[in-house]
């Protein structure tokens, strides 16, 4: 009976460049650019280890076109040691690695099968009982259901389809080559293997339709463990496919709550908890953070009148964290207690509605109008002078969340708030 076992991966992203790393301090750049690389390595290492007979590469192994050969030559030089040992492996291209974006190419190692791009094909392993079943990208954007064009399963082999889809849509990825979850179901197929959403799900189980997400987070919004999907078919039966982690940085979003604390020592050992339970979970890898404070607390004022100290408070606190930690963003999301502090002095003009913007709720002023504009005109007029990761931060926002900002922001510089007297916060 047919029995065999592979691995299922997509999204690799090899050399994907880091925009913008150059404004982070401290950041550790080369073990970001390198990530990419390392996953692969790592997936390579677990093909070998768990001697799997092929590997499913489901699309998006480059993010484009190489800048120079050397990231194809990368990606080639690590599949021959694959076929050196007699480990198969079927390509598949996404949009990224369109035919028509990737000028360059370099003809891959034998035992190394690449869809094509103008019809659906499929790769027989008749000494394994399977047929693979698949159509890469021709172009970046591909807007039909190209599964619709796959072939009937073959008779008496397991079937897999391999497949660069949005599925039915995903607010996160393109909407390229679209297709419902019945209609895969319907083909008859026995494992679908999927990729361009980043984000690992079982979509269904009869068949499996599966996306195992990419091999390594890039950003903010890839967080948690990012890596493929090993498979077993015994006796014909697909089974329930085993994810392997292969990430070397772990992005997280770790959120503290500030409220009910009553001093910067105490909110920071809140931080230095919160780091600590992250970067435990990383499992050994550099924990790549983006920490978010939230609640109402009276620490609001001199969180936002000195963000800059507060950052740099937070990444001295990291680094007593037991394990490799990097803090990539701090998001002060917090608000001033119902009554807020006392207003001690700010801009001429300002201080006759301020005390009661400070207790005012976001629904209160979400539906008066009048507030609205006045807290705007405001807000324009500190706007200049915020720094500048705050101004990122705030432009980045839709109307409702800047409109809130700029009251919280408002009152924190205008106000002068006093903490409990076991401490003391600076002027706003």
């Amino acid at each position: 009976m047919t029995s065999f076992r592979f691995l299922h991966a997509a999204d690799l992203h090899i050399d994907s460049p880091l925009r913008g790393l150059s404004r982070y301090e401290g950041a550790p750049a080369e073990q970001l650019r390198n990530a990419t690389r390392e996953a692969f390595e790592n997936l390579i290492r677990l093909a070998l280890d768990e001697r799997v007979d092929f590997v499913v590469l489901a699309g998006d192994l480059y993010d484009g076109e190489w800048r120079d050969y050397n990231t194809g030559l990368f990606f080639h030089r690590q599949l021959g040691l694959l076929t050196r040992a007699g480990i198969r492996v079927v390509v598949l291209h996404g949009n990224h690695d369109a035919a028509n974006k990737m000028t360059r190419r370099l003809t891959p190692p034998e035992g190394v099968t690449v869809f094509g791009t103008r019809r659906a094909e499929t790769v027989r392993f008749d000494d394994l009982g399977v047929a693979l079943h698949g159509q890469g990208f021709v172009t970046e954007k591909v807007e039909d259901d190209l599964a619709a064009g796959y072939p009937e399963p073959v008779a008496g082999l397991v079937n897999v389809g391999v497949l660069h889809t949005a599925l039915e849509g995903d607010a996160q990825h393109a909407r390229y080559a679209p297709c419902s979850v019945a209609s895969l179901q319907t083909k008859g197929y026995d494992y679908w293997a999927l990729g361009h959403v980043h984000q690992r799900q079982v979509v269904e189980r009869e068949p499996w339709i599966v996306f195992p997400g990419n091999v390594q987070g890039r950003h903010a919004r890839e967080t948690g463990a990012k890596g493929c999907m090993l498979v077993e078919v015994v006796d014909g039966v697909v089974g329930e496919p085993e994810f392997h982690a292969l990430d070397v940085v772990r992005w997280a979003v770790v959120e503290v709550d500030a409220a009910g604390a009553g001093t910067t020592a105490e909110l920071l050992g809140r931080i230095g908890d919160a780091l600590q339970a992250a970067s435990d979970a990383a499992d050994g890898r550099l924990l790549a953070a983006r920490l978010r404070v939230t609640g109402r607390t009276t620490l609001h004022g001199a969180l936002a009148a000195d963000p800059e100290g507060f950052r740099e408070e937070v990444r001295a606190a990291s680094f007593a964290v037991g394990g490799e930690v990097w803090v990539e963003k701090i998001l002060v999301d917090t608000a001033a207690p119902v009554g807020g502090g006392r207003v001690d002095g700010g801009l001429a003009g300002l201080e006759e509605f301020l005390p009661g913007l400070a207790g005012v709720d976001d629904a209160t002023l979400a539906a008066d109008e009048e507030l609205q504009r006045a807290v705007a005109a405001a807000f324009e007029l500190v706007r200049a002078a915020l720094p500048a990761d705050l101004r990122e931060e705030l432009d980045g926002d839709d109307a409702a969340e800047l409109l809130r900002r700029g009251r919280d922001l408002l009152v924190a510089r205008l106000q002068r708030v006093v903490e409990p007297a076991d401490g003391e916060v600076g002027d706003a």
